[in-house]
């Protein structure tokens, strides 16, 4: 699969399932792409998963910027996806377009933002401008303080047929694709039914054209850290830890080097 946003709307078209996972880094991007997953998401998670912080606010354009060149480069297959982290491309359409140009230069195929219908004006200025956007609903991390923390969106009549509406708004104002988080799976598969666009879900249910996972919660690299929704396939934490402390063993009982 090529990293082209077409390959992507010809396979919703077709019906045939999609996969994206995060990463961060040279090593992961790598691995991603001999694995076969058809994007990486270079997701301002970082900020929790890299630097231990309690949500994602924290992260900068730089550290965005600088991340999506290093996996940009590193891989030829997926398609390459960048966030736009918190304070961006809020204040206006035209900062969110000054930030979007540089991630589009450092390699990203496609642009992410969070929110729903505030960001409808902003989506519509950004792809009239050749800017790919993906438009993120339902739990959005940069607003968890106001939310009150990692809830599941979208659980009322009324929150649902919000999401239901944002989603159709976005998605005629032209984005690209839209990712959804945490929400029920009926209203996710209802959503995807009535767009045109491919749609990504975290914690969403079956029902969507793609899903998404971050690397480390599929790697076990975080333990008691991954949200309910995620799976580990891997107990990396354990076995890396082991293989440290077998080093260190081995150096202070002169095994190695030999």
């Amino acid at each position: 699969m090529s990293r082209t946003l077409n390959a992507w709307d010809k396979a919703k078209r077709e019906s045939r399932k999609m996969t994206m996972i995060t990463a961060y880094d040279v090593t992961s991007a790598r691995l991603a792409e001999a694995a076969g997953i058809d994007a990486l998401l270079i997701g301002d998670s970082l900020g929790m998963v890299f630097a231990g912080d309690p949500d994602t606010l924290r992260v900068s354009l730089e550290q965005m910027e600088y991340h999506t060149a290093i996996v940009a480069k590193a891989v030829t297959k997926p398609l390459v996806m960048a966030d736009l982290p918190f304070g961006s491309f809020e204040d206006s359409p035209a900062q969110a377009f000054a930030s979007c140009a540089r991630l589009l230069k450092a390699g990203a195929q496609i642009v992410k933002l969070e929110g729903g219908a505030p960001m409808v004006e902003t989506v519509s200025f950004l792809s009239q401008r050749a800017v790919p956007i993906c438009a993120h609903i339902g739990l959005t991390p940069q607003h968890v303080r106001q939310i009150g923390g990692f809830k599941r969106q979208g659980k009322t009549p009324e929150a649902a047929a919000q999401l239901l509406e944002d989603a159709l708004a976005l998605a005629d104002a032209g984005a690209r694709m839209l990712l959804m988080e945490a929400i029920p799976a009926e209203l996710a598969a209802e959503i995807t039914a009535k767009v045109a666009i491919p749609t990504i879900g975290i914690g969403a249910g079956p029902g969507t054209d793609a899903q998404v996972l971050v690397l480390h919660d599929v790697l076990g690299l975080t333990p008691g850290s991954a949200p309910s929704f995620s799976k580990t396939y891997l107990d990396g934490a354990s076995l890396i830890t082991a293989a440290l402390a077998n080093f260190a063993d081995e150096v202070r009982g002169g095994i190695f080097p030999t």
